[in-house]
């Protein structure tokens, strides 16, 4: 007796002090995470690394820091590089920024946003210097918005035009006897075809082709700008793929000098005016965007909603937008007295039909009493274009990818696949005719399909219908552009699909205007982040698996989480025709 009673007493302390550690765990978490006073010297250099991915909005994580695991990656938030950038053309104490990009992981739009961000800082007669031991396509386009552009000697820059690859598993599906059985509307609505087919269809090649080009249209002009070169002769450079050891990039005007880090570190002294023996007073992004305040007093607020990634039904993740979650937040925006304006930041390539027209509903409710506008990121179709057109205005960057206005649908026939290589067979009893129909054990009878395929053609009229209704045009004119096909912004704005072409601010400003605010206004973003116990617990929870898997699979892991995603294709699907990366 007495053993167990200092056992429970043990293990009653035990419990005590755990939770006490945990407690004051977070207080250290709190006090790590804790908004620190910076202060910037004289004469100091805003030091952009840009070598984290860059998202929408930065989620902060107070665990990163100190190394414990959370769902939250550690990126860079597109508004708040912006925010930093815009506030040190005004700062009197920072003298210019020291650009450093060499592998960018953002969108082509992003990429613009910041772009344009650092072409406004220059106005301000300060300079951008940038330098790297390699640049990227991406990384070179943003580059080249700066004064001097500076390389290794022995670096090497990228700049030979785009390129798209699509992954094809048909052989794959033919090894294992199984057989994806097809349903869509749009010869352009391409996205089962990695299922069907071991190559493009010339459709698809034709979209894909026009798209690139645009892009890379887009792109060339913009270097050309940047350099004080001519688009004709900055095209060839890159058609031919002219710059290809680190003297051609000077050869050709696309770098300044080759130089080390030494190199750039004397020209910046002597830019900024300081001794020799003298250190630069470099100040990083993270520890800049803590040394002022966005905060502004208003009791009008446009309302900022962040929709990013795959459009799926439910209440979604940090990675999917969950149909759920963001019809509980258009509907507070709308309830809200306060909220005179909401700006939908779409960056999404689709997903589940259903779910984009529970959000395309809340969004059209939205906009008959407040103004709506639509900011298109990198990526804003299919789905994520079906909630565009809810919206009174849409703005996209010219190098947005939108459209694909299509729906299909796939179900698996394992049939064979369970006979042949598992040994297993099935067999069914029904109390009705098509009781059994959605099954992927056996092949659908022609009318089974023709049911499915009719309910595809029904979905693909009312996704017209709504674009037309949307854009103010006739349903046989959205037909002639649609069909699934795949448009950059500035082909969209051609076409109708877009309103205007401007950057995320402009969308802002465009949503005051429509509410009257002229300044007396705020933007606050939403969702808003969660609590340091939800991401404490939540990445626990999932990080660790998939850090686990990860490790397991290494170079096999994207093709993991391509399959992967296959689970949130429940019903009939509105999205992107591939996975796009370009490079």
């Amino acid at each position: 007796m007495k053993f167990l009673r200092n056992f429970l007493a043990a293990f009653l302390a035990l419990i005590v002090f755990t939770g006490i550690g945990f407690v004051l765990f977070l207080v250290v978490v709190s006090a790590f995470s804790a908004e620190e006073k910076v202060s910037v010297s004289d004469k100091s250099i805003l030091h952009l690394k840009l070598n984290r991915p860059i998202s929408e909005v930065e989620f902060e994580n107070p665990f990163a820091e100190i190394g414990v695991i959370a769902t939250s990656p550690n990126t860079i938030g597109l508004v708040q590089l912006k925010e930093c950038i815009k506030n040190a053309k005004e700062d009197d104490k920072i003298e210019g920024i020291y650009l450093d990009a060499s592998f960018i992981s953002a969108g082509s739009a992003t990429l613009e946003e910041i772009r344009l961000a650092l072409e406004d800082f220059k106005s301000s007669g300060k300079f951008i210097v940038s330098y790297a031991e390699y640049y990227s396509e991406a990384a070179y386009h943003l580059a080249s918005v700066s004064d001097k552009i500076y390389m290794h000697p022995e670096g090497s820059l990228e700049f030979n035009g785009l390129s798209a690859n699509l992954t094809f598993f048909k052989g794959l599906f033919d090894k294992l006897d199984i057989k994806p059985q097809i349903f869509r509307v749009g010869k352009y609505k391409s996205a089962i075809e990695p299922l069907i087919r071991e190559d493009m269809s010339e459709e698809n090649r034709a979209q894909m082709t026009s798209m690139l080009n645009s892009i890379n249209g887009h792109l060339i002009n913009n270097v050309a700008s940047g350099r004080k070169l001519s688009p004709e002769e900055t095209k060839k450079m890159s058609d031919q793929m002219l710059v290809r050891q680190p003297s051609d990039a000077v050869k050709y005007g696309l770098v300044d000098s080759l130089t080390y880090y030494d190199g750039v570190i004397s020209y910046l002294k002597s830019t900024v005016g300081i001794e020799k023996d003298d250190e630069i007073d470099f100040i990083d992004y993270d520890k800049y965007k803590k040394s002022f305040s966005t905060y502004k007093s208003s009791k009008n607020e446009v309302a900022v909603i962040i929709a990013s990634g795959e459009i799926v039904s439910g209440k979604g993740d940090m990675n999917t937008i969950g149909s759920e979650s963001f019809v509980k937040e258009i509907r507070k925006a709308r309830e809200d007295e306060e909220i005179k304006a909401v700006v939908l930041r779409i960056n999404s390539p689709g997903g589940s039909f259903v779910a984009s027209d529970v959000m395309w509903r809340e969004i059209k409710l939205t906009s008959e009493v407040k103004p709506v506008v639509a900011s298109m990121s990198d990526l804003a179709a299919s789905g994520g274009y079906y909630m565009s057109v809810a919206c009174d205005t849409i703005i996209a960057q010219p190098n947005t990818i939108t459209g694909s206005i299509g729906i299909f649908g796939v179900m698996f026939n394992f049939q064979d696949f369970m006979k042949n290589k598992l040994g297993i067979t099935n067999e069914e009893v029904n109390t009705g005719e098509y009781s059994g129909m959605m099954t992927v054990t056996r092949p659908l009878t022609e009318q089974e399909a023709a049911i499915i395929q009719e309910d595809i053609n029904q979905g693909y009229e009312t996704f017209v219908s709504k674009v037309a209704q949307g854009r103010g045009m006739s349903v046989e004119a959205v037909k002639e552009i649609a069909s699934g096909r795949v448009w950059t912004g500035e082909q969209g704005k051609a076409n109708g699909l877009v309103d205007i072409l401007g950057d995320f601010d402009d969308a802002i400003e465009v949503a005051a205007e429509m509410a009257n605010l002229d300044d007396d206004y705020k933007v606050r973003y939403y969702p808003k982040q969660k609590s340091i116990l939800e991401e404490f617990f939540k990445g626990l929870e999932g990080d660790t698996k998939a850090k686990a898997i990860q490790a397991e699979l290494g170079e096999l892991y994207p093709f993991y989480e391509l399959l992967n995603k296959t689970k949130n294709l429940s019903g009939v699907q509105a999205r992107l025709p591939y996975e796009l990366n370009l490079n």
